[in-house]
């Protein structure tokens, strides 16, 4: 099976990313079937009091309008990024054939930066009704045009180094220390490991909705010095 994967192209990144996707829309599709809107228990209760508190953080980011619109997407983005991190902490990561954490591959974080710009470009154009989105780009002095073109080229890229630069950091010197000393400073790497894979997929869903914030702002105007 794996090698029929490999004949068409596919990595091992790829394998497992795919799936994260199948098994995290296998695992909505399920809840979203039992779920008991009048008396919520158990596991509902723990994933809704989990959104609520994702769902506060970008609001007050976001703004109410801009977050009950764009929620869907820096909420996927979360557990998705957040997804793919955790999935290199599984046994033989790495080391097994169609077993690669998407994010220690260079490839999958500039594919997911890619898309995300793509969205951004798409919801400004949208929200403003036009190409409006780009007048930041020229206020409040048209020769600043250079340093924000550059600006929105970097984009991309500190999202998907900044991604896979502390993935991969993290499982080289997980493996590395585990060779050296069996115990217990691994176990205390794989400690931190959990609480970077979780940061980063917050700052990965957080840049995301700063960006389409600043995407779909309406005004951009100096602010007036008071004396």
């Amino acid at each position: 099976m794996i090698e029929k994967l490999y004949a068409i192209g596919m990595t091992d990144a790829m394998i497992t990313s795919s799936v994260i996707t199948i098994v995290i829309c296998v695992i909505a599709i399920i809840i979203s079937r039992k779920i008991n809107i009048e008396k919520p228990e158990g596991a509902q209760n723990a994933v809704e009091m989990g959104l609520e508190k994702l769902y506060g953080f970008f609001e007050d980011l976001m703004g109410k309008e801009m977050c009950k619109k764009y929620f869907p997407l820096v909420g996927t983005l979360f557990i998705y990024v957040l997804a793919c991190n955790y999935s290199g902490l599984l046994p033989m990561m790495g080391h097994a054939p169609g077993m690669q954490a998407p994010t220690s591959s260079l490839n999958f974080p500039a594919g997911l930066a890619i898309v995300v710009i793509i969205a951004v470009q798409i919801i400004g154009i949208r929200e403003h009704r036009g190409m409006g989105t780009y007048k930041r780009m020229v206020q409040p002095f048209v020769f600043i045009l250079p340093l924000m073109l550059i600006d929105e080229l970097a984009k991309p890229v500190s999202l998907t180094f900044r991604l896979y630069g502390n993935t991969f950091g993290d499982e080289m010197a997980v493996d590395v220390l585990r060779e050296l000393i069996p115990f217990p400073i691994p176990a205390i790497m794989q400690f931190l490991i959990i609480l970077l894979a979780l940061i980063q997929a917050v700052v990965f869903s957080l840049l995301t909705a700063i960006y389409i914030g600043e995407a779909t702002e309406k005004e951009h105007t100096l602010p007036i010095e008071q004396h």
